[in-house]
C-alpha cells in the first residue's frame, strides 16, 4: 500500500477514531486502525467491538491500494506532531512507515485479515435529523445518563419516534432530562414503532461529528444495532440491552408554585451559592416567598452564602434542596435566556421546563 495524505485531514480522522480505540485490551489488534487504500478512496476503521467508526478519508491520493493495521495512539500521535502538509504512508508485511519531508517513522503493525469487519450503510434509512438539531438533543439530554449504574438501561439516551419529532430521554435516578427534537421528515414505519437506547459512549461521538448547519445523520436500525452515517462518517454501535424506566410517570403534572428565571442569573446563583458547601453539606437551598427567591448554600467549617434573586411570585412560600451540581447541569444546556422552575413540597422533584422542547426532572436532598 503507498497513500499520499493531506496531514489534517488524516489528523482529523485519528482524532475521532482514538476516540473509540482503546489503550488496553486483551486483544491487542483492538488497540490499532485498519486502513483500506482501493482506486474509489481510503477508509478507516476503529472500533472497541461496542461502537465503530468508518471514515473516507477525502484528498488522499492512492498510489498503490492495499491494506495496514497499525496501532491508533502511535500513528496519532505521529500525524499530530508532524509539521508536513503531505504525508506518505507505506505499508507492506506488517510494517507502516509514514514519511515527511525531514521525517521517516517505520510503525510496527498487524495482520490486516484478522481485524474485525466493519458494516457499511447501505439502503434507505429509517430516520433522518439535521446534525445540529441532533448535536443540541445530545447536549440537552447525555450529562444526565448514569455513570456507573448495576441498572444497565439507564446508561444511554433513550430514543422516541413520535410524528416528525425525535424524543431523547436520559436518568440515573436521581435526575431525568427529556430534549425533543424536530427529525428531517417521517421516520419509517419500523423506527416509528422502535423504541432504543444508544450507549452514552455513542451519543458522546455523534455529538463529535463535523460538519454544517445543513448536513444530515441517517440512521439505520438493524437488529440490536444501530448505524449512523455523516458526510463522510459511518458510526455503528450496539444498542443497550434492557429495559428504560417509565419516565413519564416521574414527569410531575400537577405544580402550582411556578416561576420564571433568567437563565444567566439563575446560573450565576447556583454556582455563588455552591462556593461553600462541602462534602458533608453538598446541597443548596433554594427559599421562595412574594418577589423573592434566596439561594443559600452553608458549611460548618466554611461559612455561608445566600444569594437573593428578585422574582415575580405571588404563591405559597417553599423551601427545598438541591444537589447544586445537578442544577447547574441542566440549566447551562438551556438555550432560552429564561426558563420555568415548577416546585410541589420540600420532599418532591423540582422540574425545569425551558421552550418547547426541554424537561428536567430533578430529585431534591434533605439539608437538615
Amino acid at each position: 500500500m503507498k497513500v499520499q495524505f493531506n496531514r489534517e485531514g488524516l489528523n482529523q480522522a485519528l482524532t475521532l477514531l482514538t476516540t473509540i480505540v482503546p489503550e488496553r485490551t486483551p486483544k491487542p489488534i483492538l488497540r490499532c486502525v485498519k486502513i483500506d487504500a482501493t482506486k474509489d478512496g481510503v477508509r478507516i476503521y476503529g472500533t472497541d467491538l461496542e461502537v465503530g467508526i468508518n471514515y473516507l478519508l477525502p484528498a488522499a491520493d492512492v498510489e498503490q491500494p492495499g491494506q495496514t493495521v497499525v496501532p491508533a495512539g502511535r500513528l496519532a500521535a505521529v500525524v499530530r506532531e508532524s509539521t508536513d502538509e503531505t504525508l506518505l504512508l507505506q505499508a507492506a508485511e506488517g510494517l507502516c512507515e509514514v514519511k515527511g519531508a525531514d521525517s521517516h517513522f517505520s510503525i510496527y503493525g498487524q495482520e490486516a485479515s484478522q481485524y474485525p469487519p466493519m458494516l457499511a450503510f447501505t439502503g434507505e434509512p429509517d430516520i433522518e435529523v439535521l446534525l445540529d438539531n441532533l448535536r443540541a438533543g445530545i447536549s440537552q439530554s447525555l450529562f444526565a445518563t448514569a455513570k456507573e449504574s448495576t441498572r444497565y438501561a439507564i446508561n444511554g439516551v433513550l430514543w422516541e419516534m413520535k410524528g416528525k419529532k425525535l424524543t431523547l430521554v436520559a436518568t440515573d435516578g436521581r435526575r431525568l432530562a427529556r430534549s425533543r427534537v424536530n427529525l428531517a421528515g417521517n421516520p419509517s414505519e419500523k423506527a416509528a414503532a422502535s423504541k432504543m437506547i444508544v450507549p452514552a459512549k455513542t451519543m458522546a461521538l455523534l455529538e463529535k461529528l463535523a460538519g454544517g448547519d445543513k448536513d444530515k445523520v441517517a440512521v439505520r436500525l438493524i437488529d440490536s444495532q444501530v448505524m449512523f452515517a455523516c458526510g463522510n462518517v459511518v458510526v455503528c454501535s450496539n444498542l443497550v440491552d434492557g429495559n428504560f424506566p417509565k419516565y413519564e410517570d416521574i414527569i410531575p403534572t400537577d405544580y402550582q408554585k411556578k416561576l420564571m428565571l433568567p437563565t444567566d442569573v439563575a446560573l450565576s446563583a447556583v454556582r455563588r451559592a455552591a462556593l461553600l458547601t462541602s462534602e458533608e453539606s453538598r446541597g443548596i437551598k433554594l427559599a421562595v416567598s412574594k418577589d423573592r427567591l434566596v439561594f443559600s448554600g452553608k458549611a460548618p467549617e466554611a461559612g455561608d452564602a445566600e444569594v437573593d434573586v428578585a422574582i415575580d411570585y405571588k404563591g405559597e412560600p417553599v423551601e427545598i434542596g438541591f444537589n447544586p451540581q445537578f442544577l447547574a447541569d441542566a440549566i447551562r444546556v438551556i438555550k432560552e435566556p429564561q426558563f420555568e422552575l415548577e416546585l410541589g413540597q420540600a420532599d418532591t422533584p423540582g422540574l425545569i421546563k425551558a421552550g418547547a422542547n426541554f424537561l428536567y426532572v430533578l430529585m431534591p436532598i434533605n439539608l437538615s
